[in-house]
């Protein structure tokens, strides 16, 4: 079966569709986000398609297509949607695919299904991007608890901001989880300094191992 990578966040706004971009590219994938919910003033993919420099071809249309910037449990509800777990199944696809989550790991998809449970049906290994600000370590301990909770894969965590060695190394630590790089603040944020980046602070191979 082809190698599937799920991107998850400890919260929302932590950088978690720019490190999937920058992933996507690097391990020259396909990207695909199965919910969105706000399209304005651009969605996701739309991002990951300016960033990660890949084929159109490569950025698989969402199942589910939300107007209302909000949880998608109630986006959907408020748009009319009703989200139907059996459309949510990752796509075949003949390379690497990263799926992209929304918000944290216990973000609701209806009032009874969270991304989570999600994760744990399709048993594909997730990376969580962790921001390095304050509150990181309590954030990213109980996504890492809530997933193992469910049985699910983790690959490790990812950072994303300023260096901030001792938060870093207790998540680590204490979460029992692997480290994987962190992706500094870019200005400019292009393609080409996302890759440059990407390179200098990860190992492809901790993603497709």
């Amino acid at each position: 079966m082809t190698r599937q990578i799920v991107v998850t966040g400890t919260d929302t706004d932590v950088g978690k569709t720019v490190f999937a971009a920058a992933l996507t590219a690097a391990i020259d994938g396909y990207y695909w986000k199965p919910v969105q919910a706000g399209l304005d003033p651009r969605s996701d993919r739309d991002m990951v398609a300016a960033l990660a420099s890949i084929g159109a071809d490569r950025l698989l249309p969402e199942a589910y297509r939300l107007a209302t910037p909000c949880s998608p449990h109630r986006a959907a509800e408020i748009d009319g949607v009703e989200i139907e777990p059996k459309r949510l199944n990752p796509p075949a696809c003949d390379r690497p695919l990263v799926i992209e989550g929304a918000g944290g790991a216990l973000v609701p998809l209806t009032r009874t299904l969270l991304y989570a449970d999600v994760f744990a049906a399709w048993n594909a290994p997730v990376v969580i991007v962790a921001r390095t600000a304050l509150g990181t370590i309590n954030h990213s301990l109980l996504t890492i608890e809530a997933l193992r909770a469910r049985g699910v894969p983790l690959i490790g965590v990812a950072f994303v901001g300023d260096a901030n060695e001792d938060s870093e190394a207790t998540i680590a630590q204490i979460g029992q989880v692997r480290r994987l790089g962190r992706l500094p603040r870019l200005g400019p944020l292009t393609p080409e300094t996302l890759r440059t980046a990407f390179a200098a602070s990860f190992r492809v191979e901790d993603f497709l191992a």
